[in-house]
């Protein structure tokens, strides 16, 4: 479980009007999911979640605790401005101690691999893979070691240790990295030959 905890306050304006005063207050408007379909408008402190999401993804459990009541859920969905990434409201979906959860968890590599060493070019297809499991087994992240990976090596979705009580829902022969030999491209030079059309000739010319 995440130690990420939000303090919200339930908001009963809505609207754009209502919205853009709350930003000019410094609060942030959001939208909490709950588990049976039901929507709670909520605001919190723009600069408090600004600080408190970074690091995490869409598959860690935050706590969301709206007027002294507590929730877990996941940071689904951030809107931002175009021109400079500000944010402009954020989405929670609920989720249920005890129930298993579907999640997307981020694969993260370790290591410099063999292959590379000695020529070879790393390939990283996915960054994430699906699972099932209770919200108190879901991994923040999966480590796969590939310093051992050799030129046309690969390791796949099947070989992760993904942890007790986690279910693989991805593909099993996804491709997590692999090493390829780099593709040396050739180009063949002609030097110092020319052509008889355009080769001067030493011999004087018959009349």
């Amino acid at each position: 479980m995440s130690d990420v905890i939000f303090q919200a306050k339930q908001r009963t304006e809505c609207g754009k009007g209502a919205a853009r005063r709350l930003r000019k207050a410094g609060r942030l408007p959001g939208v909490i999911y709950g588990r049976e379909g039901a929507t709670s408008a909520i605001d919190l402190d723009t600069r408090e979640f600004i600080a408190g999401v970074k690091g995490i993804s869409e598959s860690t459990i935050v706590q969301v605790e709206i007027d002294g009541v507590k929730h877990d859920a996941f940071v689904k969905a951030t809107q931002r401005t175009i021109q400079d990434g500000n944010i402009l409201h954020v989405d929670f979906y609920e989720i249920e101690r005890g129930k298993i959860l579907r999640a997307k968890v981020r694969v993260h590599v370790n290591g410099n691999p063999i292959g590379v060493r000695e020529g070879g070019i790393l390939e990283i297809p996915i960054h994430d893979v699906e699972v099932e499991c209770l919200p108190k087994d879901l991994p923040r992240r999966i480590d796969v070691d590939i310093s051992t990976l050799g030129v046309n090596q690969s390791i796949h979705v099947r070989d992760l240790a993904l942890g007790e009580g986690v279910k693989l829902v991805s593909a099993e022969d996804q491709v997590v990295a692999l090493v390829k030999f780099a593709k040396a491209e050739k180009v063949a030079t002609e030097e110092g030959e020319a052509t008889d059309e355009t080769a001067p000739s030493s011999a004087p010319a018959k009349e």
